[in-house]
């Protein structure tokens, strides 16, 4: 599937057609890190507005094809409200849409299935506290068990109360989820996780005993997090993620 020829810049609002740059920059750049699944994830962004609408994917695009243009736009039962030549899996918004109904601040919902992820997702005791990028991750996560391939309305209010207020998520046998104020600190956000899960991953094949964090260093991690992040490491790190993008496989603004 080739990408859109016609640009849409000038048929959307300034803060639309940013938000939409912003989350084809962030598919582009989940598929830069290695962290896609062809096309069996997705990232959600909300539209700027009163509306609840929201932009993702076109179903069969890969990751590293999408633009700003090509994104999609869709209410909260996945059904397009706007003209658009390619289709959704609206079975795929189900976990989104029950997180951004819930949560308001939720304006970017980034689902992946990375293989360090899903291997992690797959142990017992989950994410273990045995690196510093673990941390942050553990002080706001929370679990969600597999119930499938995610198509039952029902399990929506199940997994908005295992995500309570947290920014992270970890689906059993399945994967990870990460919540944020924009796509850039969904993103980053999955950054963390996803190396967490690469680290645990590593430490446990090398074969030796492992040293998890003390309890005790939890205390006071998030306002350290603060402090080396300058507030906000999503709009500490975008810049530099966009222009790596700009080098690696632009035209995601297109």
């Amino acid at each position: 599937m080739a990408s859109s020829a016609v640009s849409l810049k000038n048929d959307v609002s300034p803060a639309e057609w940013e938000a939409r740059v912003n989350l084809a920059a962030a598919y582009r750049l989940t598929a830069l890190f290695g962290w896609d699944d062809l096309v069996f994830t997705h990232i959600s962004a909300r539209v700027p507005g009163p509306e609840h609408h929201f932009l993702i994917n076109p179903y069969g695009m890969m990751f590293d094809e999408i633009t700003a243009s090509s994104l999609v736009k869709i209410d909260l039962d996945g059904r397009k409200v706007s003209e658009s030549p390619y289709d959704v899996n609206p079975a795929g918004f189900t976990i989104h849409s029950a997180v951004h109904a819930a949560r308001e601040d939720a304006h970017c919902v980034m689902h992946t299935h990375s293989v360090n992820g899903v291997a992690v997702s797959a142990q017992e005791a989950g994410l273990l506290p045995l690196s510093q990028q673990s941390l942050g991750v553990l002080a706001s996560l929370g679990y969600h068990d597999y119930e499938g391939i995610a198509l039952n309305e029902a399990e929506k209010p199940r997994l908005v109360q295992d995500l309570g207020s947290n920014s992270y998520l970890m689906l059993r046998n399945h994967g990870l989820l990460t919540v944020g104020a924009s796509a850039a600190d969904a993103f980053v956000a999955m950054y963390f996780f996803e190396a967490s899960c690469m680290i645990q991953v590593r430490a446990q094949a090398g074969g030796g005993k492992l040293t998890p964090i003390p309890q005790p260093v939890f205390a006071g991690i998030k306002e350290q997090i603060r402090q080396v992040t300058s507030g906000g490491a999503g709009k500490l790190v975008w810049p530099g993620l966009l222009r790596r993008l700009d080098r690696h496989n632009p035209g995601y603004a297109d």
